[in-house]
């Protein structure tokens, strides 16, 4: 199927405002005119006099669209006046990128750009801390860094900051790490003794006043939108449906030394062979959902070079594998010299400059429609070249033990819906609020280090008073997570009442991995000829002689270092995918409704293969033959499925409030199950949650497990663990509207 998105020309009028010297270099680029994005953004952005998101298509030029107009104001002081830029990134890697793209410009306008993270030279750093001016590429950790080991260093360095620009805002917002942003902005401001203007940058923003709200949290009404149009770029779509084949031998079998094709299901041996065929000879990106998969489908995909004498064109990028393999995929696809495909996981979504690639093949339902939107992104970007979507899915044989989501082939119709919300121009919103309790530890610990200690009623009017980031706590509640953090040896006060970091929070302060707010899993490190490949979590370790899969070639595990966390391997023939640990996405209300909606219609979808149409018609004649447009409680055995038709945030807390009434329910995506009930039962139950006028998180989540999830959650009083947990994980307004709806027929139909 051919589609397009909406296109809009606009003749530039901005780059009268640009100083002559941005002027002469964009001219010696051999440019004609300014996108749409750069000429919105260089009026709302050259008197540094608001803050500003501007929203465009990955490579529609929104780097250019902030730093042209920002460059400019700098520019109208002179050199040893010249003001700071602060420019923060969530990768490395990708300011890395971006330093690339922007040392160009700024050293022909003669402004200095520095990069700052843990591979950059100290002698930079520091000419840098002699005299801060230019642009400072960034990452929240890095920058989290700066406050706590050179805190008293700040007011100075951030005197003369005349913007704050944030790249790839979606990627933090409704995170710990995006909270921890949130903090660490307020902090600059006070550091710089005023609110600076702050610029957003992204390509897939589905709410852009939840977006202006993250941005600036006390006036996101203040803030100027840029929505760019995206040209008019036309997308081709094919998805494929395979039903799910066995390996060609048994997992158990004698036979030694298997090809990996032999011990894989044959239905992935068959998604691989297609991918060879329509890839070979052009630059791709393809996206499996785990770690585990690219390494399959990377080892697959170099076997079938290796047996046609061929170049090897295919690469493993995820983030396990150590740098210097990342690049090397990303080297070959920028070059352009030779093919090259790289099977990859979301370390290839974000903007990392790779060029453009031919297609981007999905396998699998992706983690969300922004990140599906983010990823065709890298697709035709060459002019009068379409973007090409091709789609994978493998859905289970039928039996007839087979359960609702098998019979309704979830994982397919997830992924129609996505392309049709995709095409739709729909992207989920960002999830702003939630307590961010963990985050809020953290944060305290830092702001103590960077002041030498704290009263009190200064970090409540830092981090908790009204417009700062953690707004919403009580002060009852910040007193009682000041106390829980006392007794857990983080905090110490003194006579004085200053507060002071405990013997334990000293101790995790100066560890490296403080500055980050999210949990690194422990890992080995995978060592060959002295060389590190990458690692893997611990939870997985591996036993001498066994073999593996890693970087896309085989390997067997000579030795086990436990005390050093090594493990040394050497080449061999043989090899399986070491098994990942997986994080299942949270998909969303409109997904789920979309998907329903899709299972309803009688109408053909064009971008299917014969294979996908197949499981579809299967997955629609069930939902007519279980009756699901009318009925969404259905009898199994001696199990009962509910069929909600939301996202996982209600089904999870549907679930939650399932459980405290006595029934065993579990959150099995597009359906709830409830083991060893009855229709009859589960009905009266929905009926009593729904006379609930409000549910108390602290006591839904009395029993619940793993709710600790976040990196110092731990640290927190149980009440407010839990409370924090319900704000970012649950929709507990959403699942008691649900019950409502399906304890009474008549809404339920109309649900």
């Amino acid at each position: 199927m051919t589609t397009s998105l909406p296109a809009s020309g606009s003749d530039s009028q901005a780059f009268s405002l640009l100083d002559a010297r941005i002027q002469r270099w964009i001219w010696s680029e051999g440019w004609s005119t300014l996108r749409d994005a750069q000429e919105q953004a260089i009026p709302a952005l050259i008197e540094a006099d608001r803050d500003v998101i501007v929203a465009a298509a990955t490579a529609a030029g929104k780097t250019e669209a902030a730093f042209f107009p920002i460059l400019t104001h700098l520019l109208r002081d002179e050199p040893a006046q010249l003001g700071l830029v602060l420019y923060v990134s969530p990768l490395k890697a990708l300011i890395n990128d971006q330093w690339s793209r922007l040392h160009r410009l700024c050293q022909f306008v003669e402004v200095p750009v520095v990069a700052w993270h843990g591979d950059v030279a100290a002698s930079r750093k520091h000419q840098f801390l002699k005299q801060p001016q230019g642009v400072l590429l960034i990452t929240p950790e890095s920058l989290e860094a700066l406050f706590v080991m050179r805190g008293s260093a700040m007011p100075g360095l951030m005197a003369k900051l005349r913007y704050i620009v944030v790249d790839e805002l979606h990627a933090f917002i409704g995170s710990e790490r995006g909270k921890q942003l949130q903090s660490l902005l307020h902090r600059v401001d006070r550091a710089a003794g005023q609110p600076v203007p702050r610029v957003g940058l992204s390509a897939t923003l589905g709410d852009m006043e939840l977006a202006a709200r993250f941005l600036r949290p006390s006036a996101g009404d203040k803030v100027h939108q840029i929505v760019a149009q995206s040209g008019g770029q036309r997308v081709e779509i094919l998805l494929k449906g395979y039903s799910e084949t066995l390996p060609r031998i048994e997992s158990d079998s004698e036979q030694e030394n298997p090809e990996l094709e032999d011990v894989v299901p044959g239905s992935v041996v068959a998604v691989a062979a297609h991918l060879y065929q329509a890839l070979r000879g052009s630059n791709n990106l393809v996206f499996p959902n785990s770690r585990r998969l690219v390494e399959i489908y990377a080892d697959l995909l170099r076997r079938h070079c290796e047996r046609d004498c061929a170049p090897n064109e295919f690469w493993a990028h995820h983030g396990s594998l150590a740098k210097d393999y990342r690049e090397d995929a990303e080297r070959a696809l920028k070059e352009g010299s030779r093919p090259a495909t790289a099977i990859c996981t979301t370390t290839m979504e974000l903007g990392i400059d790779i060029g453009s690639v031919k297609s981007v093949c999905q396998i699998g339902p992706p983690p969300s429609v922004a990140s599906l939107r983010q990823r065709l992104g890298r697709s035709g970007r060459r002019n009068g070249e379409s973007a090409i979507l091709r789609g994978y899915c493998i859905e289970p044989a039928l039996g007839a033990k087979s359960d609702l989501s098998d019979n309704l082939r979830e994982g397919l119709v997830q992924s129609v819906a996505m392309i049709g919300l995709l095409v739709d121009g729909w992207f989920e919103p960002p999830r702003v609020g939630g307590i961010h309790g963990s985050t809020l530890v953290q944060q305290i610990l830092s702001i103590i280090a960077e002041r030498g200690g704290v009263q009190t009623r200064e970090l409540w009017g830092t981090l908790v008073a009204q417009d700062c980031p953690f707004a919403g706590l009580s002060r009852q509640d910040f007193f009682l997570l000041l106390k829980c953090m006392g007794e857990r040896r983080l905090l110490i006060q003194d006579s004085s009442g200053l507060l002071l970091h405990g013997e334990l929070g000293e101790k995790l302060v100066n560890h490296y991995d403080f500055f980050a707010v999210f949990t690194r899993d422990e890992e080995f490190r995978l060592i060959c000829d002295g060389k590190t490949l990458g690692s893997l979590p611990v939870t997985r370790p591996l036993a001498p002689q066994q073999r593996i899969i890693f970087a896309g070639r085989r390997w067997r595990v000579l030795e086990v270092d436990s005390d050093n966390k090594l493990i040394l391997v050497a080449p061999d023939k043989g090899g399986a995918p070491p098994a990942f640990e997986g994080s299942g996405a949270m998909v969303h209300d409109r997904v789920r409704q979309k998907m329903r909606a899709v299972l309803a219609s009688p109408n053909q979808l064009p971008f299917l293969d014969r294979g996908a149409r197949t499981l579809l018609a299967e997955g629609r004649s069930y939902y007519q033959q279980a009756g699901l447009d009318a009925n969404q409680i259905l009898q199994r055995g001696n199990d009962v499925s509910l069929l909600t038709w939301h996202g996982d945030w209600v089904n999870d807390a549907l679930a939650l409030l399932l459980a405290r009434s006595g029934l065993l329910a579990s959150n099995e995506g597009l359906v709830l199950k409830i083991t060893g009930s009855t229709r009859e039962r589960v009905l009266a139950t929905l009926g009593e949650i729904a006379e609930l006028d409000n549910v108390d998180p602290v006591l839904l989540l009395s029993s619940a497990q793993n709710t600790l999830r976040n990196k110092w959650d731990w640290a927190l009083p149980e009440a407010i663990a839990r409370r924090s947990f319900a704000s970012l994980c649950l929709d507990l307004p959403g699942a008691l509207s649900t019950a409502r709806s399906l304890s009474r027929p008549d809404e339920a139909l109309r649900n």
